[in-house]
């Protein structure tokens, strides 16, 4: 007999929203390198047991503070208007996720960097990655495209966030432009070719 899910303590919930709050406050004002675990702990009002229990280091920290925003762009991609959402074209859908995943990306540029690359290979075991993945190789399939898996990781490489911050700031090229050639590859990788 299947049972729910535990839910969460209210003083924990309360907690978690604290130390969220606190988190994205520093991180918006002082920088994501520039805070600490513990600048993060003592502004929530938390100790830092408890933050580090929760979130266990500073990407888990980045990766809880991106969620609720790719929990949003999900809905819109699984269920909003076209192109986007469902009802366009799969080479539209697909340039349509390119340019609103690249504007995720970049809103909240030094967050993903850090969820990505906390670790080698952390950007390919979330859960969000291969919602994304999955979503750009069903799109690749339905325009016909071969080896729809590997154009898939192919183009979600080019939108990780260390590449999209190389490009932006270490190269200083304009973010329409990168938007542009992003969405033009997208739609070369619907070609079967």
């Amino acid at each position: 007999m299947p049972t729910a899910a535990p839910t969460e303590r209210a003083d924990a919930a309360r907690n978690r929203r604290k130390v969220l709050g606190a988190a994205e406050e520093l991180f918006a004002t002082r920088g994501v390198a520039a805070v600490s675990m513990d600048d993060v702990a003592a502004a929530a009002g938390v100790g830092k047991g408890t933050l580090y229990r929760r979130f266990g280091d500073k990407s888990g920290l980045a990766s809880a503070l991106l969620d609720e925003r790719e929990a949003q762009l999900q809905q819109e991609m699984l269920g909003g208007p076209p192109p986007l959402g469902p009802g366009a074209p799969p080479e539209e859908r697909l340039a349509a996720f390119v340019d609103a995943y690249l504007g995720f990306v970049v809103a909240h540029l030094d967050l993903v960097a850090m969820s990505q690359t906390a670790s080698p290979g952390a950007r390919l075991r979330t859960g969000s990655h291969r919602l994304w993945v999955h979503h750009c190789r069903l799109l690749l399939a339905d325009a016909g495209a071969p080896d729809a898996d590997l154009r898939a990781e192919a183009l979600l490489a080019a939108l990780a966030a260390e590449q999209v911050r190389y490009w932006v700031r270490d190269e200083g090229r304009a973010l329409p432009d990168v938007r542009d050639a992003l969405v033009r590859l997208a739609r070369l990788l619907t070609q079967g070719r």
